[in-house]
């Protein structure tokens, strides 16, 4: 039998799971009494085997279980694991997309039980006809997924189309389902399908998909408000818990659900906060994405390129490099650009008008040309390749992608930006002072947790935010922060030099203690479970990234 290696694994989101879940899973969806048992997306048979050795515990003379699985060598795995256990089962070589409710084995069937862990395949990797049926699947169901979706999310759905009234629903899926904004209507569909959801949630990273995952478990019928969510540390503590008993009731909404991550008291803390601030973009102006150019090597240059081809101001633009690391302190100035191009740092956007044919334009065209530019993708759909998107800018860069935290940064430099951050333009009529206190004030722990719940991690556990979830950050009201500016501005200056070196904590705690503490009156208590919440946040996703070393 042919060995399936990690790389044929990772190339179908086919990440196997430890028995320890597949037991849990198997436990509660059997529920102590015979029935038919699904595994969608079986690969190497560990939630049948567990199915099998718990529905004869049950009684069950000869196990009703069936497997479904896209890759054949797979599906040989799955048969000899059950024959080590003197176990067998229907097991169907196919995509389960291709399989319609009720027709799994000739005669049809529905499942008692389904349970499983479905591929997690991200969007990039899940296209063409494989992703055409998917979609196909999840619409039959009433749920209409876009082009983000992972694998997963229509894998899930159509899953459970399989199930009986009233039956029950296991799964180990990634925690982006409490988290994204595409599986959002995965969401609604679980809050209206199911009468009852549970998910256990784990502190650690479980196995090598190298992403957080949660266990759902569903059953009944009829729609709920609410989940009952319960933490562990690891999958060692699942035989301890009852997935219904030991953790706490959550309410659900059609908002994103990963409120369910934090603690009982810090969710408690954090909702109440949220009550009292207001939202970044209804409060201060409009968040957009900076320019997308296509191939930043070219267009973005540096000063030596500029006065080799002799391009002049008018036929570039200033701009902020690529990245966010040189925006280190709480305003990028005239200075820190200056100090940037004579490093050698690229930071000219070639962007001539429309009818300028300068022999210096003409040239640094030929060599784009040359580069075959104009035949990579953003250049060739725009109109004139050679001409990159570009915008007013910002009053604020807003650094989307971040490690720590993200964080607003005064363009005091006025100069314009790629799409490795957003921009925030600030409102007509806004006070001055924003300009100094807003990016000091969202360095609060309630901010920072916002951007935590708001955002989803990407590898090496980096924290991004879209527009539109940077738009809804939770930020203090302009009259609180006007209020805390006129405690704190005398120390702007030092505050900021201790961001630009790393020193941030004592920077967010200064924050926490003027803006949380005291203009808006928050309790010791509650400000240190907000802060706690952004650390176990933190470190839980840069906890998967040390995992993924």
């Amino acid at each position: 039998m042919t060995t399936v290696t990690h790389q044929d694994r990772k190339a179908r989101g086919a990440y196997y799971t430890p028995p320890e879940i597949a037991a849990f899973l198997g436990r509660w969806a059997i529920n102590r009494r015979p029935a038919v048992v699904l595994d969608p997306t079986c690969g190497d048979g560990i939630f049948l085997q567990a199915a099998g050795q718990e529905l004869r515990d049950v009684g069950a003379a000869e196990p009703d279980i069936v497997g479904i699985d896209i890759d054949n060598q797979a599906l040989q795995q799955t048969a000899e694991r059950l024959r080590q256990d003197d176990l067998s089962a229907t097991l169907l070589h196919s995509s389960v997309f291709d399989i319609a409710p009720g027709m799994l084995v000739e005669g049809g069937l529905q499942a008692d039980a389904v349970v499983g862990n479905p591929p997690f395949i991200r969007y990039h990797g899940h296209s063409g006809e494989m992703r055409s049926a998917a979609n196909a699947a999840a619409r039959a169901q009433g749920v209409a997924l876009n082009g983000l979706a992972s694998a997963w999310a229509a894998c899930l759905v159509h899953a459970a189309s399989f199930l009986k009234p009233g039956g029950r629903l296991a799964m180990v899926l990634p925690a982006e389902l409490l988290t994204v904004n595409y599986a959002a209507p995965v969401r609604d569909w679980l809050r209206s399908r199911f009468g009852r959801i549970g998910i256990v949630a784990f502190r650690r990273l479980q196995f090598d998909a190298l992403a957080n995952v949660v266990l759902i478990l569903a059953d009944g019928q009829g729609g709920t408000d609410q989940a009952h969510i319960t933490q562990v540390e690891d999958s060692s503590a699942l035989d301890r818990i009852d997935p219904f008993g030991s953790g706490r009731d959550v309410a659900l909404n059609s908002e994103k659900w990963s409120v369910l991550l934090l603690t009982e008291r810090q969710a408690s803390a954090y909702r109440r906060g949220v009550k009292a601030f207001a939202e970044l973009e209804a409060e201060y102006g409009r968040v957009e994405l900076g320019a997308v150019t296509g191939a930043n090597e070219y267009f973005v240059i540096d000063e030596e390129t500029r006065r080799e081809f002799g391009l002049a101001e008018g036929q570039v633009q200033r701009t902020s490099p690529p990245g966010t690391r040189h925006l280190a302190g709480l305003e990028f100035t005239e200075e820190d650009w200056d100090r940037l191009r004579d490093e050698g740092r690229p930071v000219w956007l070639f962007r001539p008008d429309s009818e300028d044919q300068a022999p210096a334009v003409e040239a640094y065209k030929r060599v784009g040309e040359r580069l075959e530019i104009p035949g990579r993708y953003k250049c060739r759909i725009r109109p004139e390749w050679w001409r990159p998107p570009t915008s007013t800018p910002p009053d604020f860069f807003f650094t989307y992608m971040s490690h720590r935290f993200p964080r607003l940064v005064a363009n005091d430099a006025r100069v314009t930006f790629l799409n490795s951050m957003h921009g925030l333009h600030l409102a007509s009529g806004a006070p001055s002072f924003v300009r100094r206190a807003l990016p000091l004030a969202m360095l609060n722990s309630l901010t920072v947790l916002g951007g935590e719940l708001g955002g989803r991690s990407y590898g090496g556990g980096v924290l991004k935010l879209e527009p539109r979830e940077a738009a809804l950050l939770p930020v203090p009201s302009l009259e609180v922060l006007e209020t805390f500016w006129a405690v704190i501005k005398d120390e702007w200056g030092y505050l900021d030099q201790q961001l630009s070196i790393g020193e941030r904590d004592p920077v967010v705690n200064r924050v926490n203690e003027v803006l949380l503490r005291s203009t808006m009156g928050m309790s010791p208590t509650r400000v240190q479970l907000l802060q706690s919440a952004c650390d176990a946040m933190r470190d839980g996703r840069l906890g998967m990234a040390r995992g993924a070393r």
